[in-house]
């Protein structure tokens, strides 16, 4: 692995661990053990993260994104931040972690 793919890694790791600290307001578990963030993508300028929520009516939707942006800008030094809302594919509780199907009771 060259110098490039390692500082890319340890980003990327340092932008799960910014998005570990949103909670889903509603449960109570952060959206990385919910299984909530599809992909988070880091470049030289940018950083992009993908993600879902549970169900699209989720009424608390705009705030985890926006906590999320909030989160991984706190990381990006000075890069753009995109955090991008899809459906698909949808959510399952499959997703979820071990330790978040434990705190939920699954």
């Amino acid at each position: 692995m060259n110098n490039s793919e390692s500082e890319t890694s340890s980003e990327v790791k340092e932008v799960y661990e910014a998005l570990s600290n949103v909670l889903d307001p509603e449960v109570g578990v952060n959206i990385v053990d919910l299984g909530l963030v599809y992909e988070v993508l880091c470049e030289k300028e940018r950083i992009a993260v993908t993600l879902t929520l549970t169900s699209a009516g989720c009424p608390m939707g705009d705030q985890i994104v926006e906590e999320a942006t909030q989160a991984v800008e706190a990381v990006a030094k000075g890069a753009a931040v995109n955090v991008e809302l899809v459906w698909e594919p949808f959510w399952r509780p499959d997703m979820m972690s071990d330790e978040a199907k434990k705190k939920l009771g699954w």
